[in-house]
């Protein structure tokens, strides 16, 4: 597979990230097992504490900036002065020119569905309703289906050691920046750091995620301005109705050739022929692609 469409994609080489431990199998015998790796890091503001989340902070900088700008403390035209990740105290701090003051939104900050420490507040939804995605995006099946055997043909941690999610910002039916974490939501945070940090536009992107498209992914990908979420998992109904609301295409449970669209159906151009669609490989389906991980 020719890896050099991905800007940024998954190192499971990494000693960082994985440990082998050992234990039993299911006929009792020694086995050795890759396991991956979670470490907390705290986020800091200028000079207010944010947040600890529980990641594998290969991506520090882009977790921090795509935190904050997901949960709205950091506004689009803020500048940035600075990210200090301090690994031997697992801290990352970003500076902004703007002076800010998070404590009345920190303490209405509610738990959402998304695993480990997913957060929404309050004022989320105000942003999320003044969103416009691009209503001329288009979505050609064939992109759904050559995204998906790209994607997870590549190696990732969680082909060496599981437990992980993974989420990937693609273009057309280009792979560029795979991003995985403990939880859905950092992954998401991590792209939409990297797209902030690095002026990425947002209009003609695909989302790709390996998690359910939960309310908490449409809000996230709905303010990052991606018109299309692809996921191999399926819909909450809140999901789908939130992306109807906001003209997102929704394409769930899309593995080997098959595939649902609930939202933004007018998006898709027909362009494929599913029975032309090999089926995936045991080793490459992902729990997600067995049940609604």
């Amino acid at each position: 597979m020719d890896l050099s469409e991905f800007t940024i994609k998954p190192d499971p080489a990494n000693p960082k990230l994985t440990e082998r431990v050992s234990g039993l199998d299911q006929d009792g015998r020694p086995v050795d097992a890759s396991v991956t790796v979670e470490r907390p890091l705290t986020l800091y503001l200028n000079g207010q504490e944010i947040v600890t989340m529980m990641t594998i902070a290969d991506y520090p900088d882009y977790l921090a900036v795509g935190y904050l700008l997901n949960q709205n403390m950091l506004k689009r035209d803020d500048r940035i002065t600075g990210i200090d990740y301090d690994e031997e105290i697992d801290t990352v701090v970003v500076r902004t020119e703007r002076a800010t003051n998070y404590e009345q939104k920190l303490k209405k900050k509610t738990l959402t569905s998304g695993c480990a420490q997913g957060t929404a507040f309050g004022d989320v939804m105000e942003t999320f309703e003044s969103v416009r995605l691009n209503p001329d995006a288009r979505l050609k099946t064939s992109w759904i289906y050559a995204l998906s055997k790209k994607i997870n043909l590549t190696p990732s941690l969680y082909l060496e050691a599981g437990a992980i999610h993974g989420c990937v910002l693609c273009q057309e039916d280009h792979p560029l920046v795979y991003m995985e974490d403990v939880g859905r939501h950092n992954a998401v945070d991590k792209v939409a750091g990297y797209m902030h940090l690095h002026g990425v536009p947002a209009h003609d992107k695909i989302f790709y995620t390996t998690g359910r498209l939960t309310s908490e992914m449409v809000i996230k990908t709905v303010q990052m301005g991606i018109p299309i979420l692809i996921s191999r998992s399926g819909f909450t109904a809140w999901g789908v109705e939130l992306g109807r609301q906001a003209n997102l295409t929704m394409v769930g449970r899309a593995k080997g050739k098959r595939f649902l669209a609930l939202a933004g159906t007018d998006r898709l151009d027909f362009d494929a022929d599913p029975a032309a669609v090999g089926d995936e490989g045991g080793r490459h389906q992902r729990k997600g692609s067995r049940d609604d991980d």
